[in-house]
Parts: C-alpha cells; structure tokens; sequence
C-alpha cells in the first residue's frame, strides 16, 4: 500500500499571499515543511497538490528542485485536486495535509498513519476532536475512500474541504479520531500559518530550535513558547477560519 502524503498549496493565499514560499533560513517554508516530511518512516513519498494558475509556477519548481511530487489542478475543487494528485502517483493511502503547516511534526504523522493501519478505518485524524495545536492537522484515507465520496456529492462546501464529506458522514464511513497526550494538548495555540503574525511566531521557533535540531518535535516548541510569552502572545489574536 503505497503511503504519500499530499501538501495542498498555492500563491494566492486571501490573508498571505505567498505563504508558502515565504522565506525562514534562508530557504522557502514549504522546502522546510517537505524536510520535516522527510523525517516520517511510513511516508513513501510527498506529492504537492497545486494549482493550473500561472501565480503557482513557482510551487512546481520548488517541487522539482526538491525531487518530490507534483500535481496542478482546480484551485477551487480542492477535493478533485487531491484525488487527482492521489490517482496520477498511483497513491493508496492519502496522508491529507496543507502547506499552513511547515512546523508539522513528523512523529505526530507517523502515529496518526500508524494509528490508521492498526485500526483498519475508513478515515482517521486528530482534528475530529481537536486537541493539538493548530498546525499539526493530520488527516489519513484511502484514495479509494475519497473516490467514493467525490461521487456521492455536488456540494461546493465538501469540494473545497477535500475530507469534509468523509467524516460529516459517519454512518457511510468508519471513523477514529486521535488525540493529544496531556503534555501535547493545546488546541487553541495557532502553529500554522495564516496571517503576517503566524509568520512571525513560525519564523522564531524555526530560528530558534532548528540549529539545534532540525527535527525539533511540537515538545521543544511548546517549551519555547511557554519560555517565552511574548512570542505566543504574537498571533494570540487571529481567529482561526474552522470549517
């Protein structure tokens, strides 16, 4: 069962623009989620779900420069987006994740993929109760799984959310959610990135815990932000767009 995970990105973010490619250590954000990526032992691959628009050139690129994945589709049905780029890198078992997350931790994915082999679901993920911080949304399916709920609706809320329909829809599908341990459990700190703020506080963690160990785990950040209060406090304000 061929497991890869599909980072869903594009330029023309409403809140910030370029998010993606903004720079931290010199090098782009995504260069820097995709080595994070790179960490998790289940992973077979990474493919970059991206857009036919002429502003996300520069996404597939990056992607060829980093020998990954690349696939250009709708920007809107990003449902069709992520199928697409399931079935063209002949991709089982979808690892569901968006380029608002380059502080992802790799032993965070690696458990929730675990988890969904040894339970045998039709979709798992530790945002159906949230309990991480923000930014570590790890959502895992079978592409099969998506194929049959891209047939079953029309709805433009399901197609922009891509797994919307899987878990708004338990009585079709088997469904696990994981959560975080005490130590770990955070849910309204934001480690994702959305807004100018966002950027600033992802920027610091990465120049602050990176050096040390590139493979900083959501421990060490959570150490450093509780140091620290001034740097949480930087994008405490921004409300987060839920589903």
């Amino acid at each position: 069962m061929r497991t890869l995970a599909t980072i869903e990105a594009r330029m023309t973010s409403s809140r910030l623009p370029g998010k993606v490619l903004k720079p931290c250590l010199g090098r782009p954000m995504l260069a820097l989620m995709v080595e994070r990526l790179r960490r998790v032992p289940a992973l077979d691959g990474i493919v970059v779900a991206t857009t036919t628009n002429a502003t996300d050139d520069p996404i597939e690129a990056l992607a060829a420069e980093l020998g990954i994945g690349c696939f250009r589709g709708s920007e809107d049905d990003v449902m069709a987006r992520v199928l697409g780029a399931a079935q063209a890198h002949h991709i089982d078992v979808i690892v569901e994740l968006t380029g608002d997350c380059p502080l992802i931790d790799p032993a965070i994915v690696e458990e929730c993929i675990l988890a969904y082999r040894a339970a045998g679901v039709d979709y798992l993920s530790n945002v159906l109760e949230r309990t991480y911080p923000i930014g570590m949304d790890t959502q895992v399916f079978a592409t099969r799984v998506l194929a049959d709920a891209f047939a079953r609706t029309d709805d433009p809320q399901d197609h922009e959310h891509v797994s919307l329909f899987l878990y708004r829809h338990p009585e079709l599908y088997t469904l696990k959610g994981l959560t975080a341990p005490p130590e770990l459990t955070d849910p309204e700190l934001r480690l994702t990135l959305d807004t100018a703020d966002d950027y600033t506080v992802i920027t610091a963690l990465f120049e602050r815990l990176h050096p040390k160990d590139p493979a900083f785990p959501l421990a060490a950040m959570l150490a450093e932000l509780k140091a620290d209060p001034a740097l949480r406090a930087i994008n405490s304000h921004v409300r987060h767009r839920y589903v």
